[in-house]
């Protein structure tokens, strides 16, 4: 070989290599920009979730921003600061509202106070919501920061807290009020909410299902499918229902550490043999992958929610909305990757 010859193989090598390198860092450091809206303690889907989250984040596929709760009661921050610390990351802002709905303790928020020996079974630093920011201020402060059309939001309890972002005036964090600041900052929604299908009653009759999370807070579900400004995925009742979590994953993939308050808010809230549907886990996974083919997607179109809470899908070219599908082939894939999110352990923080 001539010298000639071998020194454009290495350039060519080199250059092979820099590409794969770059390419590399390039996907390592541009995580998905995450931001979580839950009602962590009305059902133990949204704890799931934050599982998932912290899974692709140790994973370096996203980034967790801030949680945002609208349970409104003051062990619901404190459990969500109990996850984020067991995964290493107890420096995430929680924000919290303070509307009065769903102000019970829940079946499992309760472990954020439980101590053994005279220490927190969970450590942690937020002891009640009372401490906590508002959850406007903490979706304000965390768009004002973010790059330009690179957030994205899992909404996966009631609208409420995107509502009153959507309402809030300019102030000291950003000159942009609400709605501008969504508008420069957010690049997609995606909601838990409504059914687009009609659901099977405990008699086999079909139904049309008047979604919880909708139905908690309608003039705020109502504000949202009208203003909303970005494209938003509908994760609706029908989808949760056919990914059902498997317990026996419960029972034997979270036994590395003594006590998993994942593991625990699910034994609290229905114990197994119950498959509790994963609704909450669906709208966090397309958002972070979302080329996995692990959802269909419907032609774009206009959701509407009624003054009773039925939500409705209008195809419409120029639309905003798609709301998720879900085929056999899909549900046994997704659903295992949803359990191995779910139970993967704790990572070296990222």
């Amino acid at each position: 070989m001539s010298l000639k010859t071998f020194g454009s193989l290495l350039l060519a090598i080199t250059v092979c290599f820099g590409l794969i390198s770059s390419n590399t860092t390039l996907r390592a450091d541009q995580p998905v920009q995450l931001i979580f809206d839950t009602d962590l303690g009305n059902d133990v889907d949204d704890a799931l979730a934050m599982g998932v989250i912290h899974a692709l984040q140790s994973r370096g596929e996203c980034e967790l921003l801030a949680v945002t709760i609208t349970k409104d009661h003051e062990l619901a921050a404190p459990f969500a600061d109990v996850i984020n610390t067991f995964y290493g990351r107890g420096e995430i802002p929680i924000g919290v509202c303070r509307s009065d709905v769903t102000n019970g303790e829940g079946r499992f928020n309760g472990l954020a106070a439980i101590q053994d020996n005279g220490k927190d079974r969970y450590p942690h630093d937020l002891r009640s919501g009372k401490d906590a920011s508002d959850a406007v201020e903490v979706l304000r402060r965390t768009l004002a920061k973010a790059d330009d059309n690179s957030v994205v939001i899992a909404q996966v309890g009631f609208s409420t807290n995107l509502a009153n972002l959507l309402d809030s005036p300019a102030d000291e964090i950003s000159p942009l009020n609400g709605l501008e600041l969504i508008k420069k900052k957010v690049s997609k929604l995606s909601v838990m909410a409504g059914a687009f299908t009609q659901i099977m009653n405990n008699k086999g009759q079909p139904y049309d299902h008047k979604e919880y999370n909708v139905v908690k807070d309608i003039p705020a579900a109502q504000k949202l499918a009208k203003e909303w400004p970005t494209p938003i995925l509908w994760s609706g009742y029908e989808i949760g229902i056919a990914l059902r979590y498997p317990h026996e994953s419960i029972e034997q993939d979270f036994g590395y550490v003594e006590h998993h308050p994942l593991a625990e808010a699910y034994i609290a809230y229905n114990p197994p043999p119950h498959d509790r549907p994963t609704w909450d886990l669906t709208c966090v996974l397309q958002l972070v992958r979302p080329t996995r083919d692990y959802f269909g997607l419907t032609s774009v179109g206009k959701v509407t929610v009624a003054d009773d809470g039925l939500t409705t899908f209008e195809e419409n070219a120029d639309g905003r909305d798609q709301y998720f599908t879900l085929n056999d082939e899909q549900i046994a894939r997704t659903l295992e990757a949803l359990q191995l999110l779910s139970s993967e352990p704790p990572h070296p923080v990222h």
